[in-house]
């Protein structure tokens, strides 16, 4: 009995073990849209970035959604306090940069205040993400995690409860109508690449072959980011104390992207050692539901339909 129980208790272990999904050869997604959705100009390329990257190179189509403006200030020590514009104005700059270093089609500001999207109307952002999987015919989101444990930040939980419900109501004909009559058609998103600072983890993705995209996405983002330009400004600050680290390389450019390497990139590195790759990311993967529906009705079908005779 002991041994039954020992032995289904390993089962269940072995059948929740996080799926790892290396990168493919090819274009095996092309004609498939992505649509990755953050709250802030450093969401994705610190959690997401290189999977982000990964998907683009294998064929789909992608566009970016940042929900809040940024407009709380700069990275701590950038030493650029500004105004509230100048910061909205640096973020917003520094995010456009993803588009061409993450190879993706598009991007959108939806420009809600930094730190106090909890109390926006949710329907008024839910509305807006379903229009948007509507009109890209999204199959695929990256985002954060609605289901995830430690969540401080309100922006993250708002971003995330309403990409979870776009999902869902895009897909039915019967909300908001008006899209529909506008042109729009009924699209469901299939997956979900959803991460948090918690994740119930059920994939990891190897983001080795990509990881120098990750780097420049974070490398771009100097005025959120704990990346940036720190590596050129600690080279310089050692510089001062007649100091230098060898890992910091003799110019600023490889200053940065050695520091993102070795330090802001740290836990994908260590990631990826745990699942035997050089760089990973972890996610809460929710694919396509298996059965029910109108498929399975049609398939069973298929396979017992016999003439009338």
């Amino acid at each position: 009995m002991v041994a039954g129980a020992v032995g289904a208790q390993v089962a269940r272990s072995q059948a929740t073990q996080p799926f790892l999904e290396r990168t493919v050869t090819g274009t095996p997604h092309r004609g498939k849209v992505l649509l990755a959705v953050q709250a802030h100009s450093d969401d994705i390329p610190l959690s997401a970035a290189g999977t982000v990257a990964k998907l683009i190179v294998e064929g789909y189509t992608g566009f970016l959604v940042r929900a809040s403006n940024d407009d709380m200030g700069d990275a701590p020590g950038l030493g650029t306090p500004g105004t509230i514009g100048e910061h909205v104005l640096r973020n917003e700059t520094d995010n456009a940069k993803l588009v061409g270093i993450l190879g993706l089609k598009d991007k959108f500001d939806l420009n809600y205040n930094n730190h106090y999207m909890g109390g926006i109307a949710f329907n008024e952002l839910l509305c807006r993400l379903i229009f948007l999987i509507r009109l890209l015919k999204v199959d695929t989101v990256v985002s954060w995690d609605p289901w995830a444990h430690d969540e401080e930040n309100p922006d993250h939980h708002m971003t995330a409860r309403a990409v979870e419900a776009a999902c869902w109501i895009a897909g039915r004909a019967h909300d908001y109508p008006e899209q529909l009559a506008a042109g729009l058609t009924v699209h469901t998103v299939t997956d979900k690449y959803y991460f948090a600072r918690r994740p119930e983890i059920t994939r990891i993705v190897d983001i080795s072959s990509v990881i120098d995209k990750k780097v420049e996405a974070n490398r771009a983002n100097v005025a959120k980011g704990p990346a940036g330009t720190n590596g050129s400004r600690l080279r310089a600050e050692l510089a001062r104390r007649n100091l230098r680290l060898p890992l910091l390389g003799d110019d600023d450019a490889t200053a940065d992207r050695n520091y993102i390497k070795e330090f802001v990139l740290a836990r994908n590195r260590e990631l990826g050692k745990q699942y035997g790759v050089e760089y990973a990311e972890a996610f809460h993967y929710i694919g396509p539901r298996a059965g029910g529906g109108r498929g399975a009705v049609d398939e069973y079908i298929k396979r017992n339909a016999v003439p009338i005779r």
